[in-house]
């Protein structure tokens, strides 16, 4: 039996990981600085993580959400300290697809509406209603397209307003930084706005922290920085480190009953204990302050080599957009430095989302790296 082809494989096979590093069956070390996707938070192997993982596996690995499992108070209660969102409900889940299929329904259910207003270059997942406001071509199939999902610019506050002052929109979507999109940023006015208009209208405003949560973006979700109140934050990839995890806050305003979400593995006693790892990781070790410190660092490094249009991102999630095609230079990243970097929708993005632990002589190993490749190739 062949395996379906999801993304095109690099030849190289990972059999060990630590913190930053990864190592093939050789023993070649690889500078990991896209995270598997972003997902590696506190690090690959950490020890904490990895002991709780194999004590919780010793003692009860799963059972069904018919029964109390207090691993999941104990979860909501460390990411509620953490997030200052303490006031707000967990529901959890398995991955960031499921996390926005939950808020959008919680949406529909709340409003009685059906039509969702999303952003230009937004990437919401691969599931019914998270592809169909997923502005990707490639990932959209025909039975997904439908008119009650509508499209506006990226930061485009006009639209904005035109459409929400409609009054029949049952949510509003934005991820708080775009990430397979390219790495941009909703400005603060954008989402002050969209604050202040979901409200007028009764629209549930969304943010998506899948990939610029957990304090990728030096604050624990990125719509923190604009200072503004979602009503619905979903969240996954660097929620569990590696463990599949996912779930959605949801603001107290929101009524629920018996059946209307539901799910299996969603928050089984093994992606507790995961979610639990992180959490006390990124507060015993500081890494979210250490993400901020790292990324204000690098930047202003990245905007220095030869090649560089612009850098875009906050904390390590940066995007840097180069004057040429990025797959070239980050095939020769891999292949000739052994260094992992991310491509991204935008043919001349390379996406950087290391592990939360990066330190500066990484960041200056890569920028030697980048340096003599990006002086190597011809702009094209």
């Amino acid at each position: 039996m062949n395996l379906f082809d999801v993304y095109p494989l690099f030849n190289i096979t990972p059999v060990r990981a630590k913190d930053c590093q990864v190592y093939d069956e050789h023993g070649t070390e690889y500078l990991d600085l896209y995270g598997g996707h972003a997902v590696i938070s506190i690090g690959h192997a950490h020890p904490h993580y990895a002991e709780m993982l194999k004590n919780q596996i010793d003692a009860i690995g799963f059972y069904s959400n018919s029964v109390q499992n207090p691993l999941q108070q104990e979860l909501a209660d460390k990411l509620g300290e953490q997030s200052c969102l303490d006031n707000y409900k967990l529901f959890l889940c398995n991955s960031g697809a499921e996390a926005n299929e939950n808020a959008l329904k919680v949406a529909s259910f709340h409003t009685g509406r059906a039509k969702v207003l999303y952003l230009e270059r937004a990437f919401h997942g691969r599931t019914s209603a998270a592809v169909a406001v997923t502005d990707n071509p490639k990932v959209v199939a025909p039975v997904n397209k439908t008119d009650y999902m509508v499209r506006i610019a990226f930061d485009d506050e006009q639209a904005l307003t035109q459409q929400l002052e409609t009054g029949e929109f049952c949510a509003l979507i934005v991820e708080g930084i775009q990430g397979v999109g390219g790495i941009h940023e909703p400005s603060h006015s954008f989402l002050k706005l969209a604050r202040k208009l979901c409200t007028e209208t009764g629209t549930v405003l969304i943010l998506d922290e899948i990939q610029s949560g957990y304090g990728r973006s030096g604050m624990f979700f990125a719509h923190q920085h604009a200072g503004i109140r979602p009503d619905i934050v979903s969240m996954a990839k660097g929620m569990g480190n590696g463990f599949p995890i996912g779930g959605i806050l949801l603001d107290e305003q929101f009524e629920a009953w018996h059946g209307m979400l539901g799910t299996t593995f969603g928050g089984n006693h093994l992606a507790c204990a995961a979610g639990i790892a992180v959490l006390d990781v990124l507060k015993s070790e500081d890494l979210i302050a250490h993400a901020d410190r790292i990324g204000k660092a690098w930047i202003p490094l990245l905007e220095s080599l030869p090649g560089v249009k612009e850098v875009r991102g906050r904390g390590l999630m940066l995007g840097v957009e180069l004057d040429r095609p990025a797959g070239p230079v980050r095939k020769q990243l891999l292949d000739q430095h052994r260094i992992f970097t991310g491509s991204s929708s935008q043919p001349n993005v390379i996406r950087l989302l290391p592990p939360l632990t990066l330190t500066m002589e990484q960041v200056m190993q890569f920028q030697a790296a980048a340096q003599a490749v990006l002086e190597g190739e011809k702009v094209s």
